[in-house]
């Protein structure tokens, strides 16, 4: 039997191209050498603010999404997180064997609670945990992550050594599969990709507002003029190039920016062109979904069963060594 991968996307609205290229693609390749798990997250959702009507839309938008973007759904058991309560129940019996220094550590924490002041919650505080047993329940030894997210999976090796040590050998320890694809940075140049920060790119935006939205991104802000030689190392707009342009162009792009021979509009618009190119056929494929909602939700609650059924197991393990009925 091959290894087991398990990942996870909060259903948090338009999925952007900093998931579809950090994440999903990803994801779609791994299916072919792994028993791949991806899982909606939304019990993590809960950690923000949200309006309770838009859940479930926004939760059946994040698996067609998903979906459009090549996720077979009866290859890779695409599931939803609170169909599966056991995440929880060990999520619990973890965060007893959790040391608070190890919590207080954590960037993701500390990042959240300085954007959401007004809403530092417990579960930003424990996240971490949730995220450790929704890898251990399934005992998945591979997680793809980004580097931004090899601090979490340390810690469920730590997590998962502090468990196996007072109660047994139960879970193996997990591994990290950091994805090639470095950091997306966001339409501003400084940070990560981001809703929040609304420096993202959408999956299904139309073309006309991809357009606008890169015409108007930061790039090399030492090139004051038209004429003035670029830094591509440093420039935004270049970086995205290596997703959604051909080599040979890239080559070109860099040799004609550092020499002035081209300049941000002009780069900007092969940008455009090559984004455009590869996420109209998702755009499609995904508007093609909506007729078939009815047959994906059969198979999304068929894999939800398939993974309780996993999921129940580990659990009747852990209560056994705990010592409870």
């Amino acid at each position: 039997m091959s290894e087991r991968v398990f990942s996870g996307i909060q259903p948090s609205g338009d999925i952007h191209i900093g998931n579809y290229l950090g994440a999903i693609k990803n994801w779609v390749s791994l299916s072919d050498k792994y028993e791949c798990l991806y899982c909606i997250v939304d019990y993590h959702a809960l950690t923000v603010k949200f309006n309770p009507e838009d859940m479930k839309i926004r939760v059946w938008n994040a698996i067609l999404d998903n979906i459009a973007c090549g996720i077979d759904p009866q290859k890779s058991k695409i599931f939803i997180q609170s169909h599966v309560p056991e995440h929880t129940e060990l999520a619990w019996i973890l965060n007893t064997v959790t040391s608070m220094g190890d919590l207080e550590r954590m960037t993701q924490y500390k990042d959240k609670s300085r954007s959401q002041k007004d809403n530092i919650n417990s579960g930003l505080f424990t996240y971490p945990v949730l995220q450790t047993a929704d890898i251990l329940l399934y005992k998945a030894t591979l997680v793809p992550v980004g580097d931004d997210q090899i601090q979490h999976i340390e810690l469920a090796r730590e997590i998962t050594r502090a468990f196996n040590s007072r109660y047994g050998e139960i879970f193996p320890e997990p591994k990290e599969l950091v994805t090639k694809i470095s950091r997306i940075m966001g339409l501003d140049g400084k940070s990560k990709m981001s809703k929040s920060l609304n420096n993202y790119i959408g999956l299904n935006e139309d073309q006309e507002t991809i357009r606008k939205k890169i015409m108007s991104a930061i790039t090399d802000e030492n090139r004051k003029r038209r004429n003035d030689p670029g830094d591509p190392s440093i420039c935004n707009i270049f970086s995205l190039h290596s997703h959604f342009t051909n080599p040979d162009q890239i080559n070109q792009i860099e040799k004609q920016c550092k020499t002035a021979e081209i300049g941000c509009v002009d780069c900007k618009k092969i940008l455009i062109e090559g984004m455009w190119k590869e996420l109209q056929p998702i755009q499609q494929k995904r508007m093609s979904l909506d007729s078939k909602l009815q047959d994906i939700k059969e198979i999304i609650y068929e894999n939800g069963k398939y993974c309780k059924q996993i999921a129940q197991e580990t659990m009747a393990t852990v209560k056994n060594s705990l010592g409870l009925l």
